[in-house]
């Protein structure tokens, strides 16, 4: 299956989110980001609108399995929640979304999670 640019490699947007058949940099730069979300929910912080954004990321803060220190100052705590959420959420389009679960299942279309760390530009995809 080849993956295709989600968005313009000519936009002036600073955005990591978009997905190319090779891995690029962030142009957003290298290096911890600093509005992880993840690390918000899991200290319980009081934002206003992002805090409602916050609470979507708490469950998986609850279901990451995790026996180390379960603190956002723990960077693998932090990776581990983050690769959680990404799991709870394809969990939750194919319970929520039965036309697109049903493509899945017959094979004509595959969903995919993507964790997208901005100090190697890599990718990592989960199924």
């Amino acid at each position: 299956m080849a993956l295709r640019r989600l968005w313009p490699a000519t936009s002036p947007m600073p955005t990591c989110s978009a997905v190319w058949n090779s891995p690029a940099r962030c142009p957003a730069g290298d290096g911890p980001h600093p509005l992880r979300g993840d690390k918000g929910a899991i200290e319980g912080a009081q934002l206003g609108h992002p805090g409602a954004l916050l609470e979507k990321i708490e469950p998986a803060v609850a279901a990451t399995r995790y026996d180390g220190e379960r603190s956002a100052k723990n960077a693998a705590f932090v990776d581990a929640v983050a690769e959680t959420n990404v799991r709870l959420t394809l969990e939750r389009i194919r319970q929520d979304s039965p036309v697109l679960a049903g493509l899945e299942k017959d094979g004509r279309l595959k969903l995919l999670g993507a964790l997208y760390h901005l100090a190697s530009g890599a990718l990592e995809f989960f199924g």
